[in-house]
C-alpha cells in the first residue's frame, strides 16, 4: 500500500510528465550529461587549485575567509568590495500549500540541500558541481520538499524567510540579494512576484533584498503583468524553463523577451541542465533553446542562471559572441570559475548563490578561491557587473 508521502510523489510526477513534450531530445543530449558528469568527478582535485574537499559547510571555516560564528553562521573574515548576490530565493508555496510567513525568524535555516544535518556532514568538493557533493538520501529529502511545496507545506520552506537571509547575509558580508520568484501556471497559487514584493515592503528591506518578477510565457496577461510589477519596482524577471515547462524560443517567451526589452528589465534563466531534475524536464533547458530569444533581442540583457549548469561548454559561446549575454555562477566548481574567468572575462561574471539550496558562503569561497590574486576580478564578479546590469535601460 503506497504511503501518503508516495502517493503524493507519484502523483505529482505523472501529472507533470504528462504535460511535456520531449522537443527535440536524442541520444546525443543524454549521453553528453553522463559524459560531463563523469569527466568532472574524473579530474576533481586534480586542477589548478588543487583538492578543496571539506566536512560539511562548516568545514568551509578552514579556509582563511571564514569562521563559524556562535549563531552557527559561517562569517566572513576578510574585507569584501560591495557584493551583490544575483540568484536568491525566498520559501515557496504553490497550489494547496500555505503560504510561507515570510518574515518569521527561525533558529535555523534548513538549506534543501542541507549538509551540515547530516551525521556524520556530507562530504563538500568545491571543485565539482555543487550537487554531486550530495547523497540520494538528500536528493530524495529534495523532492520531497519540492512536492510538499505544493499540497501540504514544505517543512525547509518555512525557514527561508526574510529575516534568515538577512542574518546570513550580514554574517557573510553580502549586501544586497536578488530575490527571484517562479511563477508556476497552476491553479489556486498565490501571485509569487506579489509575495515577493509585498513581503519586502513589509520587513523594510529594500535596501538589501532586490525583487525580481516572474510570468509564466503561456499566461496570457504576461504583458499587463509584467508592467504591473515593473510599476511596483521589481528590477529584473525570472524564468525558469524546466520548473514552467516552456521551451526558451517558443512563441510565448519571446513576447516576454520583448516586453523586458521595453520595460528595461534585464531576464535571468535558469539555463541548462543540473543532472538531478526528473528526466522528462531536461529539454525545456538545453542551451540551444536560449539561441533565438538572445540574437532576436539584442538589446535586452540575458543572464545563464549556473552558467549553463551541467551545459556549461554551450554557454560559453553564448557569452563570447554576444554582448546581452552574462553568466551566473552559482554551483559552478572552481576549476570552472578559472575557466570562465579565462574564456569570457571577469565582465561577463555574476556572483549568486541560489540560497536557500545551499549557504551563502559556498559560492562566495569558490569566487575568493579563484580571484585571489585578481582584485579587479573579485571586485566585478563580486557586485560590480551586478551594478552595471541593474541599472535601468530601455529599448524600442
Amino acid at each position: 500500500m503506497l504511503s501518503r508521502r508516495h502517493f503524493l510523489e507519484l502523483s505529482l510526477l505523472t501529472a507533470l510528465a504528462s504535460c511535456t513534450s520531449p522537443g527535440d531530445y536524442s541520444g546525443d543530449d543524454v549521453e553528453r550529461l553522463e559524459r560531463q558528469k563523469s569527466d568532472e568527478s574524473a579530474h576533481s582535485g586534480k586542477g589548478p587549485f588543487g583538492p578543496l574537499r571539506f566536512r560539511g559547510y562548516h568545514g568551509l571555516a578552514t579556509l582563511p575567509y571564514f569562521r563559524v560564528g556562535e549563531d552557527g553562521l559561517l562569517h566572513t573574515v576578510v574585507d569584501l568590495p560591495a557584493v551583490i548576490d544575483f540568484h536568491a530565493h525566498l520559501g515557496w508555496s504553490y497550489f494547496l500549500a500555505p503560504t510561507v510567513d515570510l518574515q518569521r525568524r527561525t533558529a535555523r535555516t534548513e538549506y534543501l540541500m542541507d549538509c551540515d544535518a547530516q551525521d556524520p556532514p556530507c562530504g563538500l568538493d568545491l571543485d565539482v558541481y555543487v550537487n554531486a557533493n550530495f547523497t540520494d538520501g538528500m536528493h530524495r529529502s529534495l523532492s520531497w520538499q519540492t512536492i510538499s511545496s505544493l499540497w501540504i507545506g514544505s517543512r525547509s520552506a518555512a525557514t527561508h524567510t526574510i529575516p534568515n537571509l538577512l542574518a546570513e547575509m550580514q554574517a557573510a558580508k553580502v549586501g544586497q540579494a536578488a530575490i527571484l520568484p517562479i511563477a508556476i501556471n497552476l491553479p489556486l497559487s498565490a501571485d509569487a512576484t506579489l509575495q515577493v514584493v509585498d513581503g519586502i515592503d513589509k520587513a523594510g528591506a529594500k535596501e538589501r533584498l532586490i525583487p525580481f518578477a516572474s510570468v509564466h510565457p503561456h499566461d496570457p496577461n504576461k504583458r499587463a503583468l509584467l508592467q504591473q510589477y515593473a510599476h511596483r519596482g521589481v528590477r529584473g524577471v525570472k524564468l525558469h524553463p524546466e520548473m514552467q515547462r516552456f521551451f526558451p524560443d517558443e512563441n510565448g517567451a519571446l513576447e516576454i523577451y520583448e516586453e523586458c526589452g521595453r520595460l528595461g528589465l534585464p531576464i535571468i534563466f535558469h539555463a541548462g541542465r543540473t543532472g538531478i531534475e526528473p528526466e522528462f524536464m531536461r529539454p525545456y533547458a538545453l542551451l540551444r533553446r536560449y539561441v533565438a530569444g538572445i540574437r532576436q533581442f539584442p538589446a535586452v540583457r540575458f543572464v545563464l542562471g549556473h552558467a549553463g549548469a551541467r551545459d556549461i561548454e554551450d554557454a560559453i559561446p553564448l557569452a563570447r559572441e554576444h554582448d546581452n549575454v552574462w553568466l551566473e555562477l552559482s554551483s559552478q566548481g572552481v576549476t570552472r570559475i578559472a575557466d570562465l574567468l579565462d574564456k569570457v572575462g571577469a565582465r561577463k561574471l555574476l556572483y549568486g548563490t541560489d540560497w536557500p539550496f545551499y549557504p551563502l558562503a559556498v559560492a562566495l569561497a569558490k569566487v575568493l578561491i579563484v580571484t585571489e590574486n585578481n582584485p579587479e576580478a573579485r571586485a566585478a564578479i563580486l557586485g560590480g557587473n551586478a551594478l552595471e546590469l541593474l541599472k535601468p535601460s530601455t529599448s524600442s
